[in-house]
Parts: structure tokens; sequence; C-alpha cells
């Protein structure tokens, strides 16, 4: 998933992982109904880690709308997300691009987000790929042939101002603030005169450029060679929209910064047409330029940034390249027919790496992380819906050489690798699990909180070692949660809710998210609240959330009258659909506080009456600089301002700000209106040059306007010219745990600033709050600030890791944020605390297989995992019966981490048996496994809570998918060494011992075994209630026997052997309360036992009609418990007579009962308090429970039990005898 920050974050990133290759991702188009050109654009990015190069399309049709297209030259793993917002990509990849315009696909993928200032989706970078419309466009233009402008983008462009200008134009008007501005202005003063202003003043030179000769060709691709470089190559075509090929093309080449431009057709071959340019990323002169297939498949190549080039032939089409991110002559090709390619000599010559591999969902090693620099990491598909991930070496990739480092298969377009993060998807039953690789160690699965349930999951960042994820929860339908992962990628806590999303004409998702550039931990993010969508801003990576102060006044000066809560400032956070477009928000690292941004105030986030905002203190106050829509530009490394205006009509100024927006300066670029296309700029550069691309009409040529900004500044900065800047949260100085001063220019001076100057001033920490720490996994943020366990976690039952050490590192429930600087001190110790490992009996054990499947195909790895809840692990040894005859002993449970891998040689069931042991006692588990597919996905069984001893009860096993076919269930018992055997799903039972009973059903498909468990206590008589709850327990009812369970415990809030609640399934939410009896009281005593129960019964009859009893399920979310009626349970007969001693423990028990519920009430409240723990293991999502068999029965084949036919001709026989 090639995310960096969310800034950088468009969650198109992923458009989910579009491709993690680019740290962020952007693709986009512009529309305008009242334009007849259409301009498309080959999104480039920057590839920082796997440096793949974009390259950038533009085309003008008849139609009415603005379109960009982008496609790049290298993989993206995530969806770069193109729209109004932050888009992230699923676990795809780089999509192949087929013909000129492809939508990624993401549905039902987990993605990643694209870079937001990169704008190039890392894995397309060989064709258009998507096409988004937005409300830009040229207006009043006939219809005539369409025209398409390709940019591709380099790191650091260098362009000076020699060469010719064929027009020059000086004008300078400066205004405080820019109101109602429109698309022309007059020419006044110097302008209107003709004359040119003192050096000393302000000015812009310009030349302008036209692509004469070529006005036929509707398609141009453009590249700036880079730093220090003054070359700039454009390439345009003649597009056949009939025959969807392109069939001519025209080559020019600038070496003056795009003064003068030659033409190049006959160094490439005069009858030679050019489809695609390409550059690469860490060498920008050497460019690769691809023939188009319809005439020719060759590739031509530069070593002199073209002023040469040498023909290749080559037989394949080439759909996406992705460069290396360190070697200048490596590369991969993906072609038409799911193939990929690998060349280590810059394209001469290409080598077959792997066949049916998915579309972008290829790459190369990330430097430091892979042992080899030329390793590939590919997903290829194998069957509908499911693929394998592969890794090998790029020119040794044939089936010996491969690795296979996921268990099993994953779902097609998941694989995406990122940093030092390998993220993929399996799903199962409809349900689906996220796991992950951290620094290429084995894979876990990523654990979102229990009752998250996730339907959706897009990877937006992997920033700092940490994961920002954005979860469709199980009930959201058009928004998403953030949430916020610890280092490994594993454990993941919630941020903020209902993030406001959508979606691209691409189905990519797009989330309203955004990184601020040069602050640490600050990022801005719209939410929907209410009904209303509304901007909200954290200064601490998403632990507190705040809406934004709107400016007092407007641009006009007038008082804007917002006061907070009830009206804010909103904003569009959207990535920029046009490449050639600066988007409607932007920041910069080396500007730190300063954000431009389009939006608007009010009570919600409007598409309307748009303005421009700027705040110059990251934040805590806004300024309102344009009541229009303009593009915004940082330029001389960002101590100037460049603002154009957004419009569909042609223009011919722009404007300068020196101050941080306080004051403009209006410059004219062009002597007549130009519709502008787009901007080329290369803003970390010394040589101060930008250019407008466009056309005076829509018969004119392709003009290219060079504009020289220099002349804005008269000297270099001097250290004079800088002063100090507080960073501040609402006047709190410690943001992100420590105090920052930055240097910044005094507003207004006209020196230029150096690339190498420091922003920072000093840093120093401070003591934490709690707010420096994020609440850890199981744990949730309360009003007070404070991190509470959530209702289905349990603190003390957490795994302890006391393998390596006689200590542990006990969580208090928070985790420090990634990159927070602050340090512990004093009385509050939020960090995890040190203590002995207590000698402790082994509880919990837990035994299943890495994917929970309990079937296999003969002769195949299974890879078993053993966990252990409690227990003193180092001095604990695991033995491991596989039910074949082999058993292995391990002398610690450290030794079983990575898993424990056997091969079944022959088919059957084996009863497979983990067993822990130490000298404070021992526990065990078992699990079937079948080796063979099985066609039953799951079993889930149906039973009572509580049963009457000598009573019979009703067993219900449902499986899914339903079948028309006969299923063999086999039913356990009480620790049965032999099960009942029937033909249909249910049975009735009875139970002769008190106590806990465990039942488990086994249903048998052909060759097959599914199972599930349940418990069941029995007594000689109880009492019971049904209950009702209030309304907003249903809003976070997922209607799963796992909520139920756990929402079942926190209401009793006392131990089992008193109180059981246990909720029926489907809404409204109902449950039955069972009351019943001390399971110490002996027989004589039982009918006091009897008054005992309804005298508790009585107690709860008056709290629960009063609404004394309540729980909290989730911060600020407290439900109430109702009577709904009184049961009749069974009471079995008794004297009486009441004895003293009853009459005692009558007593006894209900204090304890109205104690317990008191406590439970208040506790919390209290912190010293805890949730208490239950004696049974929590059952995890889509884990089947173990069947509990004696130890003489390991191994069960199926040719051993009565078929299905001699079991119905036993029941017919069975029931003649009856007659």
């Amino acid at each position: 998933m090639g995310l960096r920050s969310f800034v950088r974050f468009s969650l198109l990133a992923f458009a989910w992982l579009d491709s993690f290759h680019p740290k962020f991702v952007a693709q986009a188009g512009v529309s305008s109904p009242r334009s007849n050109y259409t301009f498309y654009r080959l999104d480039v990015t920057e590839l920082e880690e796997l440096t793949a190069r974009k390259s950038t399309e533009v085309k003008v049709d008849n139609s009415a709308k603005v379109s960009i297209s982008s496609a790049s030259g290298a993989a993206v793993p995530l969806k770069p997300n193109t729209r109004k917002k932050v888009e992230s990509e699923k676990l795809r990849g780089n999509d192949a691009l087929t013909g000129i315009k492809t939508a990624p696909n993401c549905h039902n993928r987990l993605k990643m987000p694209g870079k937001k200032n990169d704008k190039t989706p890392e894995g397309d970078q060989g064709r258009p790929a998507t096409n988004v419309m937005s409300a830009n466009a040229f207006s009043e233009i006939k219809k005539r042939a369409k025209r398409n402008v390709r940019a591709t983008y380099t790191d650091n462009v260098d362009r000076s101002s020699s060469g010719d200008a064929r027009s020059k134009e000086r004008l300078v008007e400066t205004v405080q603030g820019v109101s109602n501005s429109r698309p022309e202005y007059r020419r006044t003063g110097e302008e209107s005169r003709g004359s040119n202003p003192r050096q000393s003043e302000p000015h812009l030179d310009t030349s302008t450029f036209a692509l004469s000769g070529d006005s036929a060709h509707n398609q141009a691709m453009v590249h700036w060679s880079g730093h220090n470089s003054s070359v700039i190559l454009i390439l345009t075509k003649l597009y056949d929209f009939n025959l969807g090929a392109v069939t001519e093309s025209s080559l020019w080449r600038s070496s003056d910064y795009g003064s003068t431009y030659s033409k190049l057709n006959d160094k490439v071959g005069s009858r030679t047409v050019l489809s695609y340019l390409y550059v690469c990323p860490t060498n920008k002169q050497k460019i690769m330029m691809l023939s188009d297939p319809e005439v020719e498949s060759a590739v031509l190549i530069s070593s002199d940034e073209g002023a040469s080039f040498e023909k290749h032939p080559i037989n394949f089409n080439i759909l996406s390249l992705l460069f290396h991110p360190a070697q200048e002559n490596w590369i991969l090709a993906y072609s038409h027919d799911s193939k990929l390619y690998s060349s280590m000599d810059f394209g001469k010559k290409w080598q077959l790496i792997h066949d049916n591999v998915m579309p972008g969902r290829f790459y190369w090693a990330v430097m430091g992380l892979d042992r080899e620099s030329d390793v590939v990491h590919i997903e290829t598909r194998i069957a509908k819906g499911r693929a394998q991930y592969v890794k090998c070496r790029a020119q040794r990739c044939t089936e010996g050489n491969r690795l296979y480092l996921f268990p099993g298969h994953v779902d097609t377009n998941s694989l995406v690798v990122q940093d030092e993060y390998v993220f993929t998807q399996v799903t199962k039953s409809g349900r689906a699990s996220y796991f992950v690789s951290y620094m290429r160690e084995s894979f876990k699965r990523m654990k979102l909180p229990k009752y998250c349930l996730p339907k959706d999951m897009h990877i937006i960042s992997t920033d700092e070692k940490q994961v920002f994820a954005a979860v469709q929860e199980w009930n959201q339908n058009n928004t998403y949660s953030l949430y916020i992962s610890d280092s490994p990628g594993v454990y993941f806590t919630l941020s903020l809710e209902d993030l406001r999303t959508g979606r691209g004409p691409g189905g990519n998702l797009l989330v309203d998210f955004y990184k601020v550039e040069g602050i640490n931990g600050m990022y801005l993010a719209n939410k929907l609240l209410d009904g209303h969508v509304k901007t909200f801003i954290t200064y601490n990576k998403g632990q507190t959330w705040a809406l934004l102060p709107a400016p007092a006044t407007d641009v006009a000066g007038n008082n804007l009258h917002c006061i907070l809560p009830f009206c804010s400032l909103h904003l569009h956070l959207e990535m920029s659909e046009n490449p050639y477009t600066s988007g409607p928000i932007t920041s910069k690292k080396s500007v730190p506080g300063i954000i431009v941004a389009t939006g608007n105030t009010g009570t919600e986030l409007s598409s309307t009456n748009l303005g421009m905002f700027i705040t110059s203190d990251a934040g805590n106050s806004w300024r309102q600089i344009f009541d229009e829509e303009h593009n915004v530009w940082f330029l001389d490394n960002g101590g100037a301002l460049l603002a154009v205006l957004h419009a569909a009509t042609p223009i011919r100024h722009l404007w300068i700000s020196l101050d941080e927006g306080k004051k403009w300066d209006r410059h004219s670029f062009s002597l007549a209106p130009l519709y502008v296309d787009g901007v080329l700029m290369e803003p970390e550069s010394d040589n101060h040059i930008i250019t407008f691309f466009g056309h005076f009409s829509h018969r004119s040529e392709w003009q290219l306007i060079k504009i020289d900004y220099k002349g804005l500044f008269n000297r270099r900065c001097m250290d004079g010219d800088y002063q100090k800047w507080h960073l501040h949260n609402k006047g709190e100085l410690c943001v992100m745990g420590e105090k920052q001063i930055f240097m910044k220019r005094r507003p207004g001076n006209r020196c230029m600033l150096a690339q190498d100057y420091s922003r920072i001033y000093s840093s120093d920490p401070c003591l934490c709050t709690a707010y420096d720490f994020e609440c850890d996994y199981g744990w949730e943020r309360q009003a007070d600030g404070k991190c509470s366990p959530a209702f289905w976690f349990n603190p003390n039952g957490a795994t302890k890791s006391c393998s390596t050490s006689q200590s542990f590192l006990n969580s208090t429930g928070y985790r420090k944020v990634l990159s927070n600087n602050c340090k512990e001190g004093g009385r509050n110790v939020f960090s995890p605390k040190r203590q002995a490992c207590r000698p402790r009996p082994p509880r919990g054990l837990r035994l299943s297989t890495t994917q929970a499947e309990l079937s296999a195909a003969v002769g195949s790895n299974v890879t078993f995992m053993v966990y252990l809840d409690e227990g003193d692990s180092l001095r604990t040894s695991i033995q491991l019966d596989f039910g074949d005859g082999i058993k292995i002993t391990y002398s610690n449970l450290s030794r079983t981490d990575d898993g424990i891998n056997h091969i079944y040689r022959t088919t059957g069931i084996y009863r497979v048996t983990a067993s822990a042991e130490n000298n404070q006692g021992s526990d065990s588990s078992t699990l079937n496994i079948i080796t063979h597919s099985c066609p039953v996905e799951r079993v889930y069984l149906s039973t009572p809570t509580v049963a009457v001893r000598g009573k019979e009860v009703n067993l219900t096993a449902v499986v899914w998918p339903s079948h028309i076919r006969t299923l063999t269930f086999f039913w356990w018992f009480e620790n049965s060494s032999e099960p009942i055997i029937t033909l249909e799903g249910s049975i009735s039972y009875t139970f002769q011992r008190e106590g806990i009973n465990k039942v488990t059903v086994q249903v048998a498909s052909g060759s097959t075994i599914m199972q599930d468990s349940k418990v069941i206590t029995v007594k000689e008589f109880f009492r019971s209630l049904l209950l009702s709850f209030s309304l907003a327990l249903d809003e976070h009812n997922p209607d799963i026997p796992e909520w139920r369970e756990d929402v079942g415990r926190v209401v009793s809030g006392v131990p089992e052997e008193q109180l059981l609640v246990s909720l029926y399934p489907g809404l409204p939410s109902t449950a039955e309360l069972f009351i019943l009896p001390d399971e110490h009281t002996s027989r004589e005593h039982k009918s006091g036992s009897e008054d005992a129960l309804e005298a508790i019964s009585d107690i709860f009859v008056t709290a629960l009609n009063q609404g004394l009893i309540q729980f909290e399920l989730k911060a600020d979310i407290n439900i109430i418990v109702y009577m709904t009626q009184q049961t009749l349970a069974p009471l079995v007969d008794s004297n009486s007579i009441h004895s003293g001693s009853a009459t005692l423990m009558l007593l006894t028990v209900v204090f304890v009962g109205l104690a317990a519920f008191f406590i439970y009430k208040f506790k919390r409240k209290m912190p010293w308090i805890h949730v208490q723990a239950e004696d049974r293991h929590e059952k995890e999502p889509e884990v089947i429970s173990t069947v509990g068999q004696n130890d003489n029965m390991s191994k069960v084949k199926l040719s051993e039990f009565p078929s299905p036919k001699e079991l119905m001709e036993k029941e017919l026989e069975a029931r003649s005898r009856g007659k």
C-alpha cells in the first residue's frame, strides 16, 4: 500500500492499494459544460521509494468537458484517489490499462492511497487509467479536432530565462484582498502605455512559443528533464478515436527552458509513430519512448535527454512500466496478455518473469528490507477470485526459485508492498480477513476492535512505521472510520468515525482526509455529523479533533459573525483532479504552518459560494483571500504564492503574494486572453521559471508561455530577513510532545529563500499528558480523556509475553503516539509497566490452523498455531499430537511462534490435540482436520443457555450454505467417547449431570467435516426474566453470536455461577436473564435456595422496572435494561421449611446480587475496579471451536461410521419394531 502521508494521502492512493509503490497517487479529470475541448492527462507521480514515473496526457475534443486521464510507467500498488477527496485504494495494484482509458477496479479489495503531491498512480504508468470530471473547462470553443496534452513531470526541473521571447509584458497591480475577481482585467497603468517598469520593481518576464505545423494533433506529452537541465521534450500525436489508434506523431525538443523548440522526427524515424514517453526517475537523462503497437512494437531509448535515440524491437505490447527505485537500468514491463517482463539494460533486452500476473500487483524490492535489490513481489492469478503471493528475483524466477510467502491463497487484487509492510486479504464465508507482514516477517492477522466487523478497508498511509486505514464498519454505508495501528500494523484503534467518502468515476474510494505538510501530527478531515459535513482538525495525530474557526471578516472586510460551534470554516480536502492544477487544498513542508484551501463558512461544507482561505499559524486562525476559486502554488521554496483564477473563460492575469497572502500583486502573463489548460512548474528549483500552456482560441496552435518570476525579488535572504514563529494549538505550545519554534521570512521582504535554510529554530520536549497517547487495543477514549476497557475486552485476560524473560510489559491502556516526543514524569505514567511473571497454570489454550481451515489436501503442509491466554509460557511445555501417530513436544511456547508444520499422507479425519503443562497445572485443546476440501462453509450450533437436569432440550445445527444433499451430523456430549449420529440437523437430549456441559456438532459432507461447540449450564432449577434494551443497542448490534455473548456477560456483571444473560438473535435486541442457585448449596437446603431465587428475582424486577440497571456499551453510549416479562422457569418441588442456614444463605445471595449490580453500574467510574474475567476463552469471529473427546480416539475415518443409507435403514427398522 505507496503511501506516505495523507496529505500525500489520497485515498486514491490506494485508490486500496492501487499501488503501494507510490507514496500517494492521484488521478483526475476536468469537464466544463461550456467547453468544446476535452483535456486528458496522464498523471505523473514521483516514486520516492519505487521510483516509477507517470506520463501526463491532455486531450481536447469537441465535447463540452475537460477530463484528465492518468497513466504512468510504473506500477501503482494501492489505488490512487481521484475526485475532490483523498482517495484510497484497496489491496489493489497497478491496474493494467487497456485501450485509451481503463478505470482501475477496486471492488471489495483492500485499498491504499496515492501520494497527493505526486499525482501519479505508480502502477498505471503505461496507459491512461482513470477519467475524472471536474468543473474546470474551456468555454465558447467551436467543435473541432480533439486536443490532448500530456506532461511527464520529473523531479527538480531546472529552467533558466535564456532564449528569445516572442512577447514580453510586465504589469503589477497591488491589492489588499481580491473580491469579485473576473477572468479578464483592463490594461491599466504602464501596461496600457506599453512601457516597462523599472527593474527594481516586481515584474515577470514572459515569452510565448507556438507548436506550429501540428495543429491537427490532438494529444501531447510534456517532459521536463529536471534539476540542472534546460531540456523539455514534447510528444504530440494525432489519435483517431474511430480507429482507436495513434496515426501521426511529432517529437519536439527544447534546450533553452522552453524558449524555442526543434522537431526530432528525423532522429526517431519519419515513419515511426510514437505513443508514450517515459523518463527514468533516477537518471532524468535517460528517456524511453514506445512506438504505437498498431504500426510496430519497439522501444526508442535515449541516454542524452533525447538528443539521439536507439530503436529496439520487442515482441509484446507494453501496458505499464515500473522503474527500479535505485538501479537506473532496471525496468519491469507489464504486457497486454498479463505477462511480466524485466530488463536490466534499460529496455534493450527483455526476459519473461511470470505469466498470469494481476495488473498493477508487481513491486520491486524495497531497499534495506529485501536482501537482494533485484527481488520482485508478484501476485499471480490461479483461479477466479484466487491468487498467490510470489517472490523471486527478476532474472531468476523459475519455479524452483520462487518463494510462496503467504500460507495459502489470497484474494485477487489484494497484494500490496509498501515501505516496511506487505498487505493482503483473504475472504472466507463472505467475511474478509486482512493480513500484514512487517519488516518482511511472517504474516499476522490485522486486529481491529472486535465488533468493527469491516465490510471494506483502505490503507491510507504507512508513514513513520504506522498504518492509517479507512474502514467501513458493518453498520456504515456512505462513511468510513479512521483507524490507526501500532508499528507492526497489527493492532488498530479508532481515531475518528464517519469520515465523508464517495466514489470516483473508476469506482475508487474517495475519503476526505488530508495530512498537513510541515507540521508533525496535523491532519484535516471531513466528518458527517448529524447529517452535516463539517471539517475537523487534529494536532496530535487523531487523538482529539476540533472544528475550524472561521475568519472574522470576509475578503471585503465585512464581519462574518461565524461563532463556534454553531458556525465554522469548512474546507474541500480533495486531491487535484487536474494534474496541472494545484487542487482545492495545498500545503508545503518548506513553509510549515501555511495552508491554502477552497471552502466556505457556515454550518456545513458546501459546493457553492466558495472562496479561498489561508492560515499562517497552522490552522489557529484563517483569512479569506479570494471570493472565487483559484489555483494556488508555492513559489521560491514557499516564499511566494502564485494564484490563477479557476475559470472556464480565457484569462491573462495572475496574482503574486510575498507576505503569506495578506497583499496580492496582479501581473499580466499574456497579451491576449488564454484558455489555460495547465501550469507546469518545479517549485524546488532555483531557476524561478514556470510554464503556462493552453490556446487562444479553438483554431489556434498550442501555446506555451514561459514565465520567469525572478524579477519579483531583489536579493538573497539574509539572517535579518527571518522571524521566529511559535507553533501552538489554541495557545497550547506543546504540540506532539514538544515546543517548536520555526523560522519564517518576514512578510513583504522581496528576498529569495535558500533551499537549505533551516525551518526549525528550536524544539524542546514537554511532559506527557493523556493526549500524547492513543488508547491501546481494546481500550476506548472516554469523555474525560481517559482510556477505559471496551465492553468486550478483558484487560486481565490479555496475553502476556513471558516467553523470553521473567517479566513482561503490562499495558496501562495507553500507547504512545508514534513520533510524539514528550517525556514522562511525575505521577502520570502512561507507558506499559513492567511486571514480574507470576507462576500461573496454563489457561485458554487454543489450537487453530493459520487460516482457520479444517481441511487440507493430502501431502500438503498444514500449519498449526498454538495460543495461550494465561500461564507462565517460559516454563510451560507444549505437546502437539497430530492424530496420525506423530507427536511433537516443545519446551516452551516461544518455540511455536512461527507455527508448527505437518503433512498428512492419507485421507481421513484426524483429531489433533494440543496440551500445555507446567508445575501449576495443565490445559488442552483439540480440533479435527480432514484431508479434503469441504463444501460446507460454516456451522452454527443453536442451544439453550441453561437446561434443567433430567429434562429434554432441543439442539439445532444450522449449516451454510444450505444443502440438498445428505449431510451426516455427529453429536458429542459431555466428553463422550462416541458420538450420536443423525441425518438431521437437530436432536433432543437429556442431561443427567449438573454443571457445565460442552456440546459439539460435526457436520460431514462427502469426505469432509466442519464443527461448532457450545457450553450449556445444567441445574436442578433456576429462574429467568425476559429483558429488553434501550434503542441505542440495536444501532450497534451486528447480530452475531460473539457480540451477543460479550454483551450478555457485561449485562450480568457477576460470575456465571450466579447469573447468566443470553441475548437472542435478531432485532430488536432481547435477552433472557437466568438466576442460578448457588452451586455449593446442599440438597437439604434446596428449598431455601428456591426462595432465594424468588427473592433475587423480585429485586431484579424492581430494579429493572425503575431503570436502575444499565451498562456502558461505548464512550457516551449508556444502555438501559428493562424487563419484558417474568418467565415461569421450572422449579423442583421442595419442602417449605426454611432452616437457619438457608435464611442466612438467602440474605447473603441477595446482598451479593445487589452489590454486584451497583458495583458494575459505577465500575466504569472506579479505575480500581476491573472487568470480571471469564474462565473460558473469548471467542474470536470465524474461529470454530474444538471438540473434546477422549484421548483413545485420536483418528477417525469416515469409513468407520455408518453410511447415510445404513442409518436410514436402521431408523426404518426401529420404527417397524415400534409398531
